[in-house]
């Protein structure tokens, strides 16, 4: 009757550390980008607002 002796609190351990990366990895891939991802989006965001706000008409309040 010989066999590995397995430490059950560290073999928990080690099964609760997979489940985590597994269940971090599954949320990266949903919502995570990276961060030229961010930065690109956010300066074209920045961009198409200041080309909005530039293509306004002026309008003069004492016209009214």
């Amino acid at each position: 009757m010989s066999g590995d002796v397995v430490n059950l609190r560290m073999a928990r351990k080690r099964r609760d550390r997979a489940d985590k990366a597994a269940e971090a990895e599954r949320n990266r891939f949903e919502h995570g980008r990276s961060k030229a991802e961010r930065t690109l989006a956010r300066a074209r965001n920045d961009k198409a607002a200041r080309e909005h706000a530039a293509s306004r008409r002026e309008t003069d309040e004492t016209e009214r």
